[in-house]
């Protein structure tokens, strides 16, 4: 049945009209729900057959309180349940779980002050109750938590009542404004409640607020658990990253002072001296690039969550990058191409991240491929994604190495007695730079063949 009201009809300010008008509280929706919940338990539990009016938050939790309510006494009761929409979701819920149950559609303007209550209205002989909650606008929420110092979770301003004078005022204005002609008028509440009742609907809600209180306890246990769980893992990365970074940085200190007590020797022919002096040049470079490195990621872990994403070109990027690392590869007698069409759309990266991404796997390249081998450079559309893939015919990685190139530290160990030097973080800090950009990376290669590393960036769509 649809219902227009005469005039702008508020329950609350009706309630609250008058010298005995009842306490206002603030209210959560979960505290609502105990409290529809409790009474209901008792109109179950002490089997009274009362007429209902309600008007719920939209959803199946609230409507099914009302269904098990009609459902489980034997006998007639009538429940008028109020919607504002006639095609809502929790209007057809309650028709199609409570066929007996009476619908009321409300026709409301924007403005209407009964939009923002809800209420739960018990009239019976031996028990009547008054639910009533009401949304205040934004502003005087703020208002009133602050002068009430109260948190910003209690959205609602509630009155629970059970004062005959106040349920029958409300009541009236219910009959005249949404309740049906046809509908008989002459119940009164009685004055005095039913102190034994209200007793056990007390002793009801105490229960219930004290298991919400329980899960509420548990939620924020199994929260701070988790939150240790995280910590100590954390911290035990951190640890072994801490214990990583001081055997990389001893390995340079014990070859320096190796080179310089054998430099001590008075007997030191000059090849010698020189050798040692290259190793002590070698080593201080090594520990200076591990300084660095470390230095760099531990900068970029801190800012990567915080650094917003930008819409780059991959021909903005690839061949100023080729073109730095040209003489390079030139020296080491490595030709070093690149194919990168210039349609090709524009990825998300983090702000600088495209350029540190190219760069490292470039440089990686060139420093695992000998002389007269190949290093090209190459970029095409997939799907969702653009594709970088930087492929080389260097000395390739073992299957052994392979699921560890991506750690911090790890070096691939060079089938040749050379060591290409390094700090072993720029795969990582690759790793990172991609993923937080919401790509991916993969790696191919056999030993002495090469090896393919394929980036997968999201492709920004105009």
């Amino acid at each position: 049945m649809n219902v227009s009201p005469a005039q702008d009809l508020s329950l609350y300010q009706l309630a609250l009209g008058e010298q005995d008008s009842p306490q206002t509280f603030p209210l959560t929706s979960a505290t609502l729900l105990s409290l529809v919940k409790s009474q209901i338990d008792l109109l179950i539990e002490q089997q009274i057959a009362a007429t209902l009016w309600v008007k719920l938050p939209p959803g199946s939790i609230w409507q099914s309180e009302i269904t098990r309510y009609n459902s489980a006494l034997d006998k007639a009761t009538k429940i008028y349940t109020c919607h504002l929409d006639k095609n809502s979701q929790s209007a057809t819920e309650v028709k199609n779980q409570a066929p007996s149950l009476h619908h009321l559609y409300l026709q409301l303007d924007g403005e209407s002050q009964l939009k923002r209550e809800y209420f739960f209205v018990v009239l019976s002989p031996q028990f009547c109750s008054l639910i009533l909650a009401y949304r205040p606008h934004k502003k005087q929420r703020e208002q009133t938590s602050a002068s009430a110092n109260q948190k910003k979770t209690a959205s609602l301003l509630g009155i629970t009542c059970f004062d005959g004078k106040i349920i029958q005022r409300v009541l009236d204005g219910i009959y005249q404004e949404i309740a049906p002609e046809e509908l008989s008028r002459d119940f009164l509440c009685p004055d005095a409640p039913n102190l034994e009742l209200i007793n056990r609907l007390l002793a009801k809600q105490i229960k219930r607020q004290d298991e919400i209180s329980r899960q509420v306890i548990t939620q924020k246990v199994a929260k701070v658990q988790e939150q240790n769980h995280n910590l100590q893992h954390a911290l035990a990365n951190k640890d072994e990253y801490l214990n990583h970074m001081c055997q990389e940085l001893r390995t340079p200190l014990t070859h320096m002072k190796t080179a310089l007590s054998l430099l001590n020797s008075p007997n030191m022919k000059a090849p010698q001296r020189q050798r040692y002096l290259q190793m002590l040049n070698t080593q201080c470079d090594r520990q200076n690039a591990l300084i660095h490195g470390v230095l760099e990621l531990v900068q970029m872990e801190r800012n990567l969550d915080e650094t917003a994403l930008e819409s780059v070109h991959l021909a903005d990027i690839v061949p100023g990058v080729v073109s730095t690392y040209q003489p390079l590869a030139q020296e080491k007698g490595i030709m070093l191409a690149y194919t990168v069409p210039n349609e090709l759309p524009a990825v998300k990266c983090v702000n600088g991240g495209l350029r540190q991404i190219v760069i490292n796997l470039i440089a990686n390249s060139i420093k695992f491929t000998s002389n007269g081998g190949q290093v090209w450079v190459r970029a095409r559309l997939q799907g969702d994604s653009v594709q970088l893939e930087v492929r080389d015919t260097g000395i390739g990685i073992s299957d052994n190495d392979l699921p560890n190139i991506f750690d911090r530290f790890y070096r691939v160990h060079p089938a040749t007695t050379e060591d290409p030097g390094g700090a072993g973080l720029g795969l990582t800090m690759v790793q990172h730079l991609v993923e937080v950009s919401g790509g991916s990376i993969t790696v191919k290669s056999k030993l002495m063949e090469g090896s393919t590393f394929t980036v997968h960036l999201p492709r920004v769509r105009e």
